[in-house]
């Protein structure tokens, strides 16, 4: 004879796994250094020079660019529910602090300087400042970080929010500026002089809406990067095709140098933010934050073809959306959806790290712009790591996320729920949570479920329908 577990042990048993659960997301909402981060940020006396430290110490100035995930920048004081832009002085104390636009993204040095950059922001506008529709003002910015004194460079206003911010601009010259123009899937160069456009390639010169890349006009190149080459070229990255290209402002795109194709997404996957390194360090090589991936990449060019030759990716990595490799051999990654930036070495080994809500884009100052001066993965002879083999160094480490149970859990997970899925996911959550903080979710909604199912089976109730039909026929 089958004995059954009495009730009041299985309910005991879902009351305790309701309660741990509760616990755990009580415990990862209170004690995130990601909030921690942004608030210490906000509190810092910046002007009389706080002497709080809040980032690991490091060589140089670090600078920030953060998204948004609410349709209005400013809609909430959460991490993640505000853009900012930040900077961090070599000691980890806040050099530099602003969250008056609603999203910001391309960080560039200032050639010549040491504490100035270029930056690109976005600004939602309601309907009574536009017209008939909501819409946005994109535009590009300089700040001296240290004074805090901001000049305006360029700016226009473009339809709708969703997929018409710019995300990426890059100085051609001291008057020239090239703007990768997501709105009308074309990248143009404007003299920020004269307002007046100086050249410009449109996506349908050489790609066709009805075959490639995603829904037209919606958002179909996506189109998010722009990189002015040492040759004059520009790398461009078309995002919803899966490709990065090249193109000469004279005769077009380069077909030869496409690296990448739509949908072949064991290359690269909705990719942002790809790096250029010239042969004077190895390459012609880039490096990719390949985004749907969950991984940062870098590919050769040998023999006329791109070649893999890195990746990089730990277990709390999700969605890169930026890679700098700096002068040292080192890696600067921005992770967006792991709420962090953070530095690894030749080794693989994360050497620095801090915890900040939804980072889009970083830059570490005196370093050179983006990967211009960093070299080649293949002339560094970096190893490849996986996040079964991605460790952190034990240092002074914000926040590093070592392997565990859970840590390895979580990589069986994103090995089978594909990369957009669980970015989506991880998009809509609060910063707050991570891989721990996700099982307990799970594990709060599927005990209440089979509690409630558990309770209704044993009140020994059915479900009746307490209608009556009448069928009549006429005629």
């Amino acid at each position: 004879m089958v004995r059954m577990f009495p009730r009041k042990l299985i309910r005991l048993v879902f009351a305790s796994l309701i309660v741990l659960s509760v616990l755990a997301l009580a415990n990862g909402a209170t004690s995130s250094s990601v909030g921690q981060t942004d608030e210490q940020i906000r509190q810092a006396n910046i002007s009389t020079g706080d002497g709080k430290q809040i980032a690991p110490q490091t060589n140089n100035i670090t600078v920030i660019a953060t998204d948004s995930n609410t349709w209005m920048g400013n809609a909430g004081d959460g991490p993640r529910a505000r853009a900012e832009l930040v900077a961090f002085n070599p000691n980890g104390t806040a050099l530099y602090y602003n969250d008056s636009h609603t999203r910001y993204w391309d960080i560039d040095p200032v050639e010549g300087t040491n504490t100035t950059v270029e930056y690109l922001y976005a600004d939602h506008l309601n309907k009574s400042e536009c017209g008939t529709e909501v819409c946005t003002r994109n535009g590009v910015e300089r700040v001296n970080l240290s004074t805090g004194e901001v000049t305006d460079i360029y700016s226009r206003v473009t339809p709708g929010k969703h997929s018409t911010r710019w995300h990426d601009g890059d100085r051609i010259n001291k008057s020239t500026y090239a703007i990768a123009d997501i709105a009308q899937d074309r990248v143009f160069a404007v003299n920020t002089t004269t307002g007046l456009l100086e050249w410009s390639w449109e996506a349908q010169n050489d790609f066709d809406p009805k075959k490639s890349g995603g829904p037209y006009p919606e958002d179909w190149t996506h189109l998010n990067d722009i990189e002015v080459l040492d040759d004059g070229r520009l790398m461009v990255s078309l995002r919803n095709h899966d490709q990065v290209v090249f193109l000469d402002r004279k005769t077009g795109l380069e077909d030869n140098w496409t690296l990448g194709s739509d949908d072949q997404h064991n290359v690269i996957y909705e990719q942002h933010n790809p790096d250029y390194i010239p042969k004077s360090g190895g390459g012609p090589a880039v490096l990719i934050g390949d985004s749907e991936n969950n991984r940062v990449v870098e590919y050769q060019r040998e023999n006329d073809e791109w070649n893999q030759t890195w990746t990089w990716q730990d277990s709390q990595m999700q969605w890169p959306r930026d890679a700098d490799r700096l002068p040292n051999g080192h890696t600067l990654i921005t992770d967006s959806n792991g709420n962090r930036v953070l530095e690894v070495n030749q080794q693989g080994d994360v050497v620095w790290s801090v915890d900040i809500a939804f980072p889009y884009e970083a830059e570490r100052l005196e370093t050179g712009d983006e990967s211009t001066n960093g070299q080649s993965a293949s002339v560094l002879g970096l190893a490849s790591k996986s996040p079964n083999e991605a460790s952190t160094v034990d240092t002074d480490v914000q926040s590093g996320q070592k392997e565990s149970i859970v840590g390895r859990s979580w990589i069986q997970i994103k090995n089978i729920v594909p990369g957009r899925y669980m970015n989506a996911l991880m998009y809509v959550l609060p910063a707050w949570m991570g891989p721990t903080e996700v099982f307990a979710l799970f594990a709060l909604a599927l005990g209440l479920l089979a509690w409630a199912a558990a309770e209704w089976h044993w009140s020994s109730r059915s479900l009746t329908i307490p209608w009556t039909i009448h069928i009549k026929r006429k005629g």
